[in-house]
């Protein structure tokens, strides 16, 4: 168990420093979205690169960001419900949902994108405006990249729910604690 937990640590590690890399896209985002609006208000220059690089750069945030978000569980729940639920209920809720839905569905989107990512770079596929980006596929190889993340992502969370679940003496303190990309914070019962 020992060793399932350290897995767990090194991939979560990994997931951690991907998203925190794809998390200064914001400020370049920003940047971008700055010079953009401000070059077509006062010097009526318009780009369309200027505006394919915004979306490229939004999708790079978020992509690479959503497995730092469930690493950290900071995604989306049913806080009236889960609330109401021991720890180690909770535990089998997110064991079943990787095993059952996140994982499964990384992997199709990841099958998925990769073929299309394929087949744009065998195209030499380029933005269908006349000045935009070259080489559409990078953008498209985002994805698969991303859902690879996420896939990590979970594999990790698996993987410490699983020792939770078997082993709750080897968590450490603060995992039973609170939000640390743990779950809720206990309610004392179970």
């Amino acid at each position: 168990m020992r060793t399932l937990l350290r897995i767990s640590d090194r991939i979560g590690a990994a997931v951690v420093g991907i998203g925190r890399v794809a998390a200064w896209s914001a400020i370049v985002l920003v940047a971008v979205i700055l010079f953009d609006v401000v070059s077509r208000r006062f010097f009526a220059l318009g780009s369309s690169k200027l505006q394919e690089l915004e979306w490229y750069l939004h999708t790079v945030l978020f992509v690479f960001c959503l497995g730092l978000g469930y690493v950290h569980d900071t995604h989306v729940r049913i806080e009236i419900l889960s609330e109401r639920l021991g720890q180690r209920t909770r535990c089998w809720i997110e064991v079943a949902g990787c095993v059952l839905f996140l994982i499964p569905f990384c992997l199709i989107v990841i099958y998925y994108s990769g073929e299309l990512t394929h087949r744009s770079w065998l195209k030499g596929e380029v933005s269908s405006s006349a000045t935009g980006l070259p080489y559409r596929w990078i953008i498209k190889a985002a994805l698969p990249a991303g859902m690879t993340v996420l896939l990590a992502a979970a594999v990790s969370v698996l993987l410490k729910r699983i020792v939770m679940l078997a082993r709750p003496d080897l968590c450490p303190p603060k995992a039973t604690a609170g939000h640390d990309g743990l779950g809720a914070p206990p309610d004392g019962a179970e």
